[in-house]
């Protein structure tokens, strides 16, 4: 039985992380002047909250005290893709014509197996889940059909992720899936559960204090790229799940939402395409 904790999948997520950012190096040009400008501006809300609200310092304790524990169930990815992730997202990709994107998250893992362009992601014999097949293509935004990628991750029936739960293939609904010059594929996965996110942690307990839920609504993650255009880094959703409207991680838009069409033996068809933009100059 898979039982995945928040110090386990907060620790493969850091060390993951570490592994694939290289901190300070993408910004290592960044004038010190807009490092200043950012750095006063969020402390500047700090101080403004808690004069706002008389913050004592019992609060002030706690909050130490809730930071320093965030760090030692390396939660921190976990935290900052829930609840901060999405407005930077936004701001990223607001200029673009194509697909909408929304957040990585935490579980990304890079490097999955390639499939081609028509097959399934790697799976367990005996996978739960009722059988998904996604048709779609990878096209510009004038219309013209590209040779790409897509990348997709999701979890299984139960809500885990390979890499972040223990119990699951390395590599179980993880994979990669490269178009000829039509831009055209085929996947073939189980459509997956809305679960929580992991609430034995420090994350968890700042959910309980506050009185929010957990949950997210069940998603396929994907990265579409595609030589001279923008990376797509997106969530897709499935119309009816309970939590569309009140994501935990406020990632959920409209543009986003799959349209699957269940068949007579129980699995499920859907057509999704992708338009990516031009690289800007």
């Amino acid at each position: 039985m898979v039982t995945a904790t928040a110090a386990a999948s907060g620790a493969a997520a850091t060390d993951r992380f570490r592994t694939d950012k290289s901190p300070f190096d993408a910004v290592k040009d960044t004038p010190k002047q807009r490092v200043d400008a950012l750095a006063r501006e969020v402390l500047d809300a700090v101080h403004a909250t808690i004069r706002k609200h008389r913050v004592t310092y019992d609060e002030y304790n706690a909050l130490k005290a809730w930071l320093i524990q965030v760090g030692q169930d390396g939660e921190w990815p976990l935290f900052l893709d829930v609840w901060v992730e999405h407005v930077i997202e936004d701001v990223a990709t607001d200029h673009r014509h194509g697909n909408k994107g929304s957040i990585e998250g935490p579980y990304y893992v890079p490097n999955a197996p390639e499939r081609g362009a028509h097959a399934a992601l790697p799976m367990r014999a005996d996978e739960k889940g009722a059988p998904l097949v996604w048709e779609g293509a990878i096209v510009s935004t004038a219309g013209k059909p590209l040779a790409g990628k897509v990348e997709l991750w999701h979890a299984d029936a139960d809500g885990y992720y390979s890499q972040y739960a223990p119990g699951l293939p390395e590599w179980n609904l993880r994979g990669s899936f490269s178009t000829g010059p039509d831009g055209k594929f085929t996947i073939t996965t189980i459509r997956p559960a809305a679960y929580q996110i992991p609430t034995d942690g420090a994350c968890g307990k700042l959910i309980a204090a506050a009185g929010w839920h957990a949950w997210r609504p069940a998603h396929l993650h994907v990265k579409v790229s595609a030589p001279g255009h923008e990376l797509l880094t997106a969530q897709l959703y499935f119309p009816g799940d309970p939590h569309n409207g009140d994501d935990i991680a406020s990632a959920v838009k409209p543009e986003l939402m799959l349209d699957p069409k269940q068949q007579p033996d129980g699995s499920y068809r859907m057509m999704y395409n992708f338009v990516l933009d031009p690289v800007r100059s």
